[in-house]
């Protein structure tokens, strides 16, 4: 692989009790690599000071930017304003809480280097290093979740959301220039966008730690994902994604 360039998007919404160390770590990383970066906050109509700490963080720094939903319309809809803002070769989403540590961007980049379009964090794998595991009614929901994703949407993938994908950017600019879905259940739909434009796909395993101030439901969210992938089926159906 020749010479890369990475565009990080980071979607934010209420982080103000993280955001500030993430970015620093963040900034940590990327500032000791020897290629070309950007970091992309994308704030979902954040009710605290999750603007206002980011901004902090990017001033001075061109290679960082605030992006502002203004209201909140969910982590699909940051994560595609963002991959779509992106300008560098390969575009990584991580969740603002680090849960895979940013230096697993070297992956991805290895990933996408060996010819891969996306590249995705696995906690499901067999290599997968799992610091701090859900609570365990989370891991049985996942479990369910992904054998209906399996049946509806994706065969082949274990772990469909993990929040730690890589895209080179001509495969984002189509798969999230398609993405219908705004909230949690966008991963699956982005991965059956890949697939069904015929893009490579690896799955790595990673090091994960699970947060305690997780921003999903376990109830309101779950039926949202559920009906999501009944959305997604019939989104293809209709021929939605076809242009």
């Amino acid at each position: 692989m020749g010479e890369i360039s990475l565009s990080l998007v980071i979607p934010a919404y209420n982080e103000e009790r993280r955001i500030g160390e993430t970015l620093e770590e963040v900034s940590k990383f990327l500032d000791g690599q020897d290629y070309p970066s950007e970091v992309i906050v994308v704030d979902d109509g954040s009710s605290d000071a999750t603007v206002e700490i980011a901004q902090k963080a990017a001033a001075g720094r061109d290679n960082f930017r605030v992006l502002k939903n203004g209201v909140n319309r969910g982590k699909g809809f940051s994560v595609k304003s963002g991959m779509l803002d992106a300008r560098n070769d390969i575009v990584l989403f991580s969740d603002a809480d680090l849960s895979t540590p940013i230096e697993e961007a070297a992956r991805c980049i290895r990933g996408i280097g060996e010819g891969f379009d996306v590249v995705i964090g696995s906690r499901a794998m067999k290599d997968s290093n799992i610091v701090v595991y859900q609570p365990r009614h989370r891991r049985l929901m996942g479990k369910v979740f992904n054998l209906f994703v399996r049946a509806l949407a994706v065969r082949g993938i274990s772990d469909t959301q993990c929040g730690f994908k890589a895209f080179t950017r001509r495969a984002a600019r189509r798969i999230f220039s398609a993405v219908l879905v705004e909230r949690f259940a966008f991963d699956v739909e982005a991965l059956f966008l890949a697939r069904k434009f015929g893009y490579k796909i690896l799955e790595m395993p990673v090091t994960w730690e699970d947060s305690t101030l997780t921003r999903v439901s376990a109830l309101r969210d779950s039926t949202s994902m559920f009906k999501a992938l009944f959305t997604i089926r019939l989104n293809s159906l209709r021929g939605l994604y076809n242009n």
